[in-house]
């Protein structure tokens, strides 16, 4: 049985605030309407190695992007390009570092922002820049409207594998620290926007998973090994996931259960057992 996918991804968001702040994720979950893992994220706890981790079941160490200042296009077999060579449709709205790794080539937000071109390796997207952001100005989009771009992708496009990533608690997290009313706050005004958006994904048959790519310390920092940046939460809204909750769950798992629950064929370099 396929089924579309939506990934959701909170930059920087710990395991503990979420199940702590995000109260309409932890109500899906007390309804029985979605389940909730503790994963563990990859070493090093950085958002342009884990965003490829994620997409590709390999870690850092071995796909070999090591550092946000390090990106480049990805050369491993990854979620988009598998399902693009099986013909399936792929969507996402996210920061820029997606279109360098994925898109094809370097971000370039006159070029990039808006892609509608069912030839592209990403066909159709939004991606941010944060060009210019600070603790003055985070620059932030909103939550509320990446969630309705999600949507107008989901309604217009149907793609098998939709992203969506939001950079907020991570921005939050670095100017306030993860002990700080300014990041618990931002990661409930995250769960308060997918409170729209979940519902309607799920009414148009997708399968839902939201985790983080890392977590937060109250140093205002990530990259490191420390459990507060290495716990990440892993929401399901989906039947067909069968591990016990009291299982940690892997980070590496991420990829392969996507094409699984689309149903094409992993590549060789997948070696994570699917989630389902």
């Amino acid at each position: 049985m396929a089924s579309p996918v939506c990934l959701i991804i909170i930059d920087g968001l710990r395991h503990d605030t979420a199940i702590d702040e995000c109260g309409y994720l932890m109500a899906a979950v007390e309804a029985k309407q979605a389940r909730v893992w503790q994963m563990q994220s990859c070493l090093p706890t950085i958002s342009a190695p884990l965003y490829e981790t994620i997409h590709t079941g390999l870690a850092p160490i071995e796909h070999g992007i090591l550092s946000n200042e390090a990106i480049r296009p990805s050369n491993k077999p990854n979620v988009f390009s598998a399902l693009k060579a099986a013909g399936k449709t792929t969507g996402a709205v996210a920061h820029s570092y997606y279109h360098t790794l994925y898109g094809g080539s370097p971000f370039d937000p006159f070029e990039h922002t808006e892609i509608n071109d069912p030839a592209a390796p990403v066909p159709y997207a939004r991606y941010y820049s944060m060009e210019g952001y600070s603790k003055v100005n985070p620059a932030l989009p909103s939550e509320t409207d990446l969630c309705a771009q999600t949507w107008h992708l989901a309604q217009t496009h149907k793609p098998d594998y939709l992203l969506l990533h939001s950079s907020s608690c991570d921005s939050l997290g670095h100017y306030y620290t993860s002990n700080s009313a300014e990041y618990r706050h931002q990661a409930w005004r995250a769960d308060n926007a997918l409170s729209r958006l979940i519902p309607r994904l799920r009414d148009a048959g997708y399968d839902v998973l939201v985790t983080a790519d890392h977590g937060m310390n109250e140093d205002g920092h990530h990259a490191g090994n420390q459990p507060g940046l290495r716990a990440v939460p892993f929401f399901v809204f989906s039947e067909r996931f069968k591990a016990p909750e009291s299982e940690t769950l892997d980070q590496k798992a991420i990829a392969p259960t996507i094409l699984s629950l689309v149903g094409i064929p992993l590549p060789e370099t997948m070696k994570a057992v699917p989630l389902i």
